[in-house]
């Protein structure tokens, strides 16, 4: 077992992680910027190094430092969390290059699931159903128009290093095709420093499914059901629900073996995620693979009731899964809501400052993820997450009570959230119905508002 791991973020993923160290007996060490020397992270851990200023590329970026801090330490492994470095195939493979070990996937990996135009084209080879779509990257202006006009507009072009909905745009005639991809290309270069940019049919009101998957150094794989992740703005999750409640029991069977398939094709070992677009006739399409652990994992440990945390490090750790496909199982369901320091009315504008009141929801079936605390400033130069409501039920009507419940005595005063705009969509015909798709919010943002 691992002894001493450094975490390489911050927030409630740093906390989240730390917790499962403390439990299994493991050393933690945090970094942090000169901006969180007053995180929640830095308390718990048991011990912590700043590595730079506030800035990211300064700190939570700075490959040099992060490295020096776990070596300097004693660490024998790094949790890179989920953003900043955790799909950086070029830190994954100098972690493992100073013997150190990766809490992920090796960096050839990442490097091929996290180039989105390079994932198409192995899912395709391993006859995983993948979006129509172009055969690799557009080069040029004029290659993206022919593309655009063979598969049939509206079009979505994404940035192959991209993630978090940036280098992403959607364009619906060849008219405003060259404006689009220009803009698309330029948010990917300075996102993630590469515009290498493919395209997709764009699948117009689809349901965004996701799958939970382990796979040890030993070749068990095995996927931990769906997520649906479906209440987005602007790409990015704002709830997500597990399991889906649009899936039938055989298109989820489906999904699950592709799934594996597709974490087996690539040689996947650890935690990653593999998403999916469906269609009204539960046609689904494979679109990306997260090489990391997600945001929204702790509705899958709601359901099924395995630490997906310490899974991890135990498979780092050169452990084999202890559990196969038979052993697990759906139990109830379970709901997130990311709650951001942001004010919905002023077209989400962050609102950090300092947390003067705050009161956490607790109960049968409730979980709270975060680093947030009375009298904690939030800082103006990183994601604007407050933390993460979670509610487990024994079926959506009872998870959506709780949830409702939930986010009532949920008090976070002294900055703008979203709690109300989350309490709406909670309310929502359409939502509680399940009538909704990844343009519910786009469609329904005056009467969210209201």
């Amino acid at each position: 077992m691992l002894r001493k791991i450094l975490i390489a973020n911050r927030g409630e993923i740093a906390v989240r992680i730390i917790r499962a160290c403390k439990e299994m007996g493991i050393e933690t060490v945090a970094i942090y910027s000169t901006a969180d020397n007053r995180g929640l992270h830095v308390d718990l851990a048991d011990e912590a190094i700043c590595v730079g200023p506030t800035k990211i590329q300064d700190s939570y970026l700075n490959i040099n430092n992060i490295l020096s801090a776990a070596i300097s330490t004693g660490c024998d492994a790094i949790h890179p969390g989920f953003g900043f470095l955790s799909e950086n195939s070029t830190f994954a493979s100098l972690v493992e290059e100073l013997g150190l070990k990766f809490i992920g996937p090796k960096g050839s990996i990442i490097d091929n699931m996290g180039n989105k135009s390079k994932a198409r084209e192995m899912m395709i080879a391993a006859n995983v159903p993948v979006v129509p779509g172009s055969d690799g990257l557009i080069e040029s202006i004029e290659q993206g128009k022919r593309v655009a006009k063979e598969i049939g507009y509206p079009v979505l072009v994404k940035a192959s290093a991209g993630g978090g909905g940036r280098g992403m745009r959607v364009i619906n005639s060849e008219d405003e095709f060259e404006d689009l991809f220009q803009t698309a290309k330029l948010e990917a270069k300075m996102s993630f420093g590469d515009d290498s940019m493919y395209m997709e049919k764009f699948i117009e009101n689809p349901r965004h499914i996701e799958f939970q998957i382990l796979a040890d150094q030993f070749g068990n794989v095995v996927h931990l059901y769906d997520r649906d992740c479906s209440v987005q703005r602007r790409n990015q999750k704002v709830i997500e629900e597990a399991p889906s409640p649009v899936l039938d029991e055989l298109t989820r069977q489906k999904m699950g073996e592709i799934a594996v398939l597709a974490a087996k094709t690539v040689g996947y070992e650890n935690a990653g995620t593999i998403e999916f677009l469906l269609d009204k006739h539960q046609n689904f399409y494979f679109i990306e693979m997260n090489t990391r652990i997600q945001v929204e994992h702790p509705i899958t440990e709601m359901i099924t009731g395995i630490d997906l945390i310490k899974e991890q490090i135990k498979i780092a750790s050169n452990l084999p899964l202890s559990f196969t496909q038979e052993d697990i199982k759906i139990n109830g369901r379970a709901m997130e809501c990311r709650i951001n320091a942001e004010n919905p009315s002023l077209n989400f504008k962050p609102s950090p400052g300092t947390v003067e009141t705050f009161n956490i929801p607790s109960g049968f079936g409730v979980r709270v993820d975060t680093s947030v605390y009375q009298g904690y400033t939030i800082p103006p130069f990183y994601d604007s997450m407050v933390g993460k409501l979670i509610v487990h039920g024994a079926n959506r009507c009872e998870a959506i009570a709780k949830m409702k419940r939930s986010l009532e005595e949920l008090v976070v005063d002294g900055i703008d959230t979203n709690i109300d705009f989350q309490y709406a969509i909670m309310e929502h015909k359409n939502f509680i119905d399940n009538k909704y798709d990844t343009s519910f919010i786009q469609k329904h943002m005056h009467e969210l508002e209201g």
